[in-house]
């Protein structure tokens, strides 16, 4: 990550155990004004959870990998992890940052305001 600063800039969600103190005193020393979050210098717009990509894309297309059938062990479930993660593409990303250039446009146009993408 040090190799992409100052460029980046970290976002995390609203959830009480990522809101302590001691959290945002770790984020404030690995980017300094560069973080996304309740209580952070950076506001997250309201109520816009479908502008993450890990909320939108990752987590579904991983998740329907792991848990096409039960998981029996937790080598298991780290082995089927490790797979869906490599059935990521190079095409699905790029696909991926062009949804998101789009939801960020609606959202400007928006004024920040509530949006809802189906």
């Amino acid at each position: 990550m040090q190799q992409h600063q100052p460029d980046v800039i970290f976002q995390q969600d609203g959830a009480l155990p990522h809101w302590g103190m001691i959290i945002r005193d770790v984020l404030d020393e690995n980017f300094p004004d560069r973080w996304c979050g309740r209580g952070g210098p950076i506001p997250c717009p309201p109520r816009s959870p479908d502008i993450t990509l890990l909320d939108f894309f990752l987590w579904g297309f991983v998740k329907n990998i792991v848990y096409k059938s039960p998981v029996p062990s937790l080598d298991e479930l780290k082995r089927r992890i490790v797979i869906a993660i490599q059935n990521v593409t190079p095409q699905m990303l790029e696909n991926t940052w062009r949804e998101i250039e789009f939801r960020f446009n609606v959202l400007r146009a928006m004024k920040g305001s509530h949006v809802q993408i189906h």
